[in-house]
């Protein structure tokens, strides 16, 4: 007990310097809980959303696959007749049926032709109303859709494009475009996951959604009362046959679990990468605050020691004394959790993913697994300040207060750090000298494990050395308070080093993912330069949905252009001489004028020549693998079509980025195989303007695909910048996830400066007597605090900058091939460096601007 009440005072006594300790543990339990919370909540929505939707069993084509019919962007989506609705009904022990009637590949627009869909990658769903839509939605306004000009939207789209009853809106489908007017607006009852829906009556939504009346997507059926979906499901397998896709409410939930699960465990772990990395920076936060209230308290342990308490007791104490830190700043980090979670599900909802919190899930694991991850974290950075503590002798009661040295300890922590950093290097080097991508991964993980934990044991010396030579260059200037603020940074090299580290993680990882995603940006647009050689390309503008027939059409009869490419992808299994089979391969069927629009290198043959009839192309690596060059034939089973027999008349160059190992094949060759119905639409189409026609063929493309808001023209400029925009906002994403750690490393600052401050009292109020002014006093301290920064800033951006351009030099490999440094970005950080350690010294300097100048003496 005289442990726990020495380590319960001691506690209290320095209660505002653990604050900003318990700061750091806060923020850290807090995003992990928080994640976890979040996480829980996403999933406990989307399983009631899949429980509520599916039916008792459901009876889809069998050509449907997993996960709807999403996969079918570039083809027709199947549909069953009428006819297996009165066949499944007739199943026994089906009650009920409802036949469903829904497409993805739709768009939806306003009356000025505005794209309606999300611009989060959530897809446009245009539906027909019937009785299993209220398990998830309930009309709100006006009423269900009851002829061919009527409508249903759900309300978030309406509350954020401004609809209203009454108001017309276009549906974009494969049969043509329409307009209906909304007559009713629906709320879901537990989450939008995102996406636009729009409900039709089911008359009209087979005939305007598909051309065909009286069709299906699914057949859903409620079971009869005392028999299991098992049991209904093995029926319905004996009365129809295989050729369908028959499923239980427990497997179409599960399938929807697993769809939105994939997606929800990268955020997770994203997540909780960077929340570990903020727990990394804590640690140091909270090694400096107990080394120097350890420094500080010497006299005190020497006197404990003298009166007879033992090393272990003195340790026990100082680890109490974190273990107490531990558990109160988990137990609010778990608090703070909830309430992160629940701005996460706010910042959701501006995307247009809207999660009730009625949903939220918190499971009691969730504060466990943070509060006891918090107090082990805080416990082992306390754990060699408080052996330094125990090994205090009692003379330390006869000297004046200060942090011990320990030379031998130092030279050794020097020597480790000196290896450790090159055992880092050498595995970075040895990592460029790879030849695959994948060999590499693991000695650019070593690589940086190790350069990271040697720069951080070798901080001290490098103190020493870079705190001069920043100090020489900003410090100077300042006169005898900037040498002041130097010799105050020099005075510990072990605290300076371990302050900076701590800031060194973020800003090291902040200039590493710049590196790439520059280096991503110029690659591509290199790339794109060097192998594109059409004037416009036309996609999606969410990259998700196939080109339609009547938009292709209307591509194609623009007069300005000199040709347009149609691009399509195209399923097979290949046969290759000697046996060697490759199976479910693409393969590219394009017209001939793609050669010219696609500057691909050629190793043999002409790759004009494999758009000739029965003829296709292979790439070397392919070529390579199956022992295959030109001349051979391959036999071609396209999934949706006939057995083919084509001759390889080129063999293309692997060494690209766009379009890396294609094989190509003319859309004539294809289309003998493959017929009309089942023939992919276009993924994508390319032009070419008539000499000196550009700008009017932009401009007529631009209106000739008005009608068809989900299709975006790109020039080289548009496409450039779009890749420039994606990379950007993932970067932003990213820098924005490492602010949390960039703040934990501030208020390391802030501790380091309030503690240094408390440690010189006497030497501050002799300052003071000696003449110094309050104004000196506060620069000299703000000046110490740019001084550590901008030296976390320089050890941050210089390991930051080698762990990019390594981690470029390994994504050459696979297409990164230019090294692009954004050096603006780099400055702007290093200034921010400046302007952060200023604002970490603020509170720290006005304290020691107030200092009363007799206290200060007197102090011991």
């Amino acid at each position: 007990m005289t442990v726990f009440r020495t380590s319960m005072r001691n506690f209290f006594a320095h209660k505002g310097r653990m604050a900003l300790s318990a700061i750091a543990v806060v923020l850290s339990v807090g995003f992990v809980c928080g994640t976890l919370v979040f996480s829980d909540t996403m999933t406990t929505t989307f399983d009631r959303l899949f429980a509520a939707t599916a039916a008792d069993v459901t009876v889809s084509p069998a050509e449907l696959g997993s996960g709807g019919d999403q996969q079918f962007a570039e083809k027709e989506t199947p549909t069953l007749p009428g006819t297996d609705l009165e066949r499944v009904a007739a199943v026994k022990g089906v009650k009920a049926v409802n036949g469903d009637v829904t497409t993805v590949q739709a768009t939806v627009a306003d009356m000025d032709n505005d794209n309606l869909g999300s611009t989060t990658g959530a897809p446009t769903i245009v539906t027909n109303w019937g009785p299993e839509e209220l398990k998830s939605v309930k009309i709100t306004s006006g009423h269900e859709p009851r002829g061919p000009t009527e409508a249903l939207i759900d309300a978030d789209v309406a509350k954020k494009h401004h609809l209203k009853i009454g108001d017309g809106i276009h549906v974009i489908a494969e049969p043509g475009t329409f307009t209906t007017k909304l007559v009713g607006i629906a709320t879901f009852q537990s989450t939008n996951p995102g996406a636009t829906v729009v409900y039709l009556d089911t008359p009209t939504a087979q005939s305007k959604l598909f051309g065909k009346p009286d069709v299906y997507t699914q057949i859903m059926a409620t079971t009869a009362p005392g028999l299991t979906h098992e049991e209904v499901k093995k029926a319905a397998i004996a009365d129809l046959g295989k050729d369908y896709k028959i499923q239980t409410k427990a497997e179409v939930t599960e399938e929807g679990k697993d769809d939105v699960g994939s997606f929800l465990g990268i955020m997770k772990n994203a997540m909780l990468g960077f929340a570990g990395i903020s727990f990394l920076v804590g640690i140091f936060l909270i090694f400096n605050t107990f080394s120097m209230l350890v420094g500080q308290r010497i006299r005190e342990i020497g006197l404990l020691r003298a009166i007879g308490s033992s090393r272990s007791q003195i340790n026990r104490s100082v680890l109490t004394e974190a273990l107490i830190l531990g558990v109160v700043g988990s137990a609010l980090g778990a608090g703070a959790g909830i309430g992160i979670a629940i701005l996460l599900m706010k910042l959701m909802g501006k995307a247009g993913m809207h999660l009730d919190t009625a949903d939220l899930t918190v499971k009691w694991t969730t504060p466990a697994w943070g509060i006891v991850l918090g107090v082990i974290v805080t416990v082992l950075a306390a754990y060699i300040p408080a052996r330094r503590a125990g090994k205090i002798s009692p003379m330390a009661a006869l000297r004046d207060s200060g942090t011990q040295t320990d030379g031998k300890a130092g030279v050794i922590r020097i020597v480790l750090g000196l290896i450790l950093t090159a055992a880092g290097a050498a595995a970075l080097f040895q990592m460029s000298r790879v030849e695959k991508a994948s060999d590499g991964t693991p000695y650019m993980a070593l690589g940086i494990v190790l350069t990271l934990v040697g720069f951080i044991v070798i901080g001290p010396l490098l103190a020493s050395f870079v705190v001069k030579v920043i100090s020489a260059g900003v410090l100077r200037i300042f006169g005898p308070v900037g040498r002041m603020a130097e010799r105050n940074a020099l005075r510990n090299p072990r605290r300076t080093g371990a302050t900076a580290s701590a800031l060194m993680i973020g800003l090291a990882l902040v200039a590493s993912m710049s590196i790439v995603g520059s280096s991503m940006v110029a690659s591509a647009t290199e790339e794109l330069d060097k192998s594109v050689g059409a004037d416009f390309i036309i996609q999606s503008d969410m990259g998700g949905q196939a080109i339609l027939p009547e938009a292709a059409e209307a591509i194609k009869k623009s007069p300005v252009l000199e040709h347009v490419t149609e691009y399509k992808a195209l399923e097979a299994t290949l046969t290759y001489p000697g046996g060697k089979v490759e199976k479910e391969t693409n393969v590219t069927a394009a017209t001939p004028t793609y050669a010219d629009d696609l500057r691909v290198a050629v190793v043999a043959g002409d790759l004009k020549d494999a758009y000739a009839p029965d003829a296709m192309s292979v790439n070397e690596d392919i070529a390579e693998k199956y022992g295959v060059g030109v001349g051979d034939k391959v036999k071609a089973d396209f999934t949706d079509g006939s057995t083919a027999t084509l001759t390889i008349r080129a063999v293309t160059n692997a060494d690209v980025t766009i379009d890396n190992g294609a094989k190509y094949m003319a859309i004539t060759t294809a289309a003998k195989y493959v017929t009309a119905d089942k023939m992919p639409r276009n993924v994508i189409m390319f032009g070419k303007a008539a000499d000196g026609k550009a700008d009017q063929a932009y401009a007529a493309l631009k209106k000739d695909l008005k009608p068809f808001p989900q299709y975006k023209v790109y020039d080289q400029t548009d496409f450039k910048q779009s890749l420039k925009d994606q990379i950007g906002i993932l970067l932003n994403i990213v820098n924005g996830l490492l602010a949390l750690a960039i703040i934990v490393a501030i208020l390391g600052v802030v501790n380091t400066l309030a503690l240094s401050v408390v440690e010189r009292t006497r030497e501050i109020g002799l300052t003071r007597a000696i003449g110094m002014s309050r104004r000196q006093m506060r620069r000299m301290i703000r000046l110490e605090s740019v001084v550590i920064a901008l030296f976390g800033a320089l050890l941050g951006l210089g390991l930051g900058m080698a762990w990019g351009t390594s981690t470029q030099q390994l994504l050459a490999l696979e297409g990164l091939k230019v090294l692009d440094i954004p050096w603006p970005t780099i400055a702007i950080v290093f200034i921010g460096s400046a302007l952060v350690g200023l604002l970490a010294a603020l509170v720290p300097a006005w304290r020691a601007g107030r200092m009363n100048i007799l206290n200060a003496i007197a102090t011991d």
